[in-house]
């Protein structure tokens, strides 16, 4: 495909709507396009975060590998959306994850000392980096909370539940593996597996893989809405 220029990216990213075009061509200044294969590395864990990353398609997971072996996938970025960008603030100003390509991805290499620049010079623009990073941090520790204090079935059903689906559909479709799935819901595959196996033979779900059906919702939502927040 043909690339595509930062700027209308940027444009219509909620950090930069509506900024002056002096703000955009500074943060745009020197980028270049990166294409990475599917299942290709675009950083390693502990690489100098000398970049973010702006994607203008395909798609990037973010992921750890634990102790155990296995991967821990924490993120999906897709079209329109900055990778790293809390990671360009860090002090040690290395990359905290591994970014991989989930499918053909192309990407907008930005620098990390073009967006020092412009947020001295654009306090405005720092001001709506910490409501992000802020707000990033707030749903990490909901997250730990809601890891901790419940079970495996409220914690798949919140996850199923959250899942984009059209407003006459029951369908959604897994973004993860199952394995992945598991490591992210902090349950074993085998308990993921038996779960699904369970809710399909009192037809809550429908499914095989990837590719899942909602049929019975509310007994779902009452599982949820226990380890639902209020905001």
């Amino acid at each position: 495909m043909p690339d595509v220029p930062p700027l209308p990216l940027l444009s219509g990213h909620p950090l930069f709507r509506s900024q002056p075009a002096t703000v955009l061509d500074a943060l745009a200044l020197g980028a270049s396009v990166r294409r990475v294969a599917a299942g290709g590395q675009l950083f390693r864990e502990g690489a100098p975060a000398g970049h973010d990353y702006l994607v203008i398609s395909g798609s990037v997971e973010m992921l750890r590998y634990g102790q155990d072996g296995e991967e821990r996938v924490f993120r999906l970025y897709e079209r329109g959306q900055l990778v790293a960008i809390a990671a360009m603030f860090m002090a040690h100003a290395r990359y905290p994850m591994n970014a991989r390509a989930r499918t053909d991805l192309a990407v907008h290499r930005l620098s990390r000392a073009a967006l020092h620049r412009v947020c001295a010079d654009y306090p405005d623009i720092a001001m709506r980096l910490l409501e992000v990073v802020s707000q990033q941090l707030y749903q990490h520790v909901n997250q730990v909370d809601w890891l901790t204090g419940s079970s495996a079935s409220q914690r798949l059903a919140a996850y199923l539940l959250g899942l984009p689906r059209t407003a006459d559909s029951t369908a959604v479709q897994l973004p993860l593996s199952q394995r992945q799935l598991a490591a992210h819901l902090g349950v074993r595959a085998e308990t993921l597996s038996r779960l699904l196996s369970e809710w399909t033979q009192r037809g809550l779900v429908r499914g095989r893989q990837r590719t899942w059906a909602l049929c019975d919702i509310v007994p779902l939502q009452r599982l949820a809405s226990a380890s639902s927040r209020p905001f």
